[in-house]
């Protein structure tokens, strides 16, 4: 099974939420997840994954699905493989080494050879694509062929809209 997770903040809590399918053509997911988090990190810039983290580790310990790999908003790698972005830290905190693959929206300045461009439907603007446990171009191939004709698959917007549908507290 395959586990894309996304997270909103407010001031000092965290919604973190999953979409689980189980192949990477699904249309709709087989389960999805929702957790509140009441104790997040500060925002520390080139620091995100110490405020994120967190959350998505509380979210993976509330879902009891064996899963073949995550999908994160963000990156694996700043760059190159020596400056660990989000993915990395959370596959370095896995005890089974799951592959990481991370989808970022927005271009980082020091993009390199660990990180694939992918360009879906009619979008000139790509998605950017790193991994870990997985080889970034089988990666980038797997985000690519997800199911949708814009440029965020489907079940990565859906999972980004759960991830901000706050439930009442």
């Amino acid at each position: 099974m395959i586990l894309a997770i996304d997270v909103d903040y407010r001031e000092t809590t965290a919604l973190a939420a999953a979409c689980l399918f189980e192949h990477w053509q699904a249309a709709r997911p087989v389960y999805t997840h929702q957790a509140i988090v009441t104790t997040i990190a500060d925002y520390e810039p080139g620091q995100f994954y110490k405020r994120e983290l967190p959350c998505i580790l509380q979210l993976l310990s509330e879902v009891s699905y064996p899963l073949s790999t995550i999908v994160v908003d963000g990156y694996v790698w700043l760059g190159d493989d020596s400056r660990p972005g989000l993915g990395a830290h959370l596959y370095q905190t896995l005890p089974d080494s799951t592959p990481v693959i991370g989808v970022a929206k927005s271009y980082f300045h020091a993009n390199g050879p660990q990180i694939r461009a992918v360009r879906r439907g009619q979008s000139q603007k790509p998605l950017y694509v790193s991994s870990v446990g997985v080889d970034v171009a089988q990666a980038a191939a797997w985000i690519e062929s997800m199911h949708g004709q814009y440029r965020i698959p489907d079940l990565l917007k859906q999972v980004d809209l759960l991830s901000k549908s706050w439930p009442a507290l």
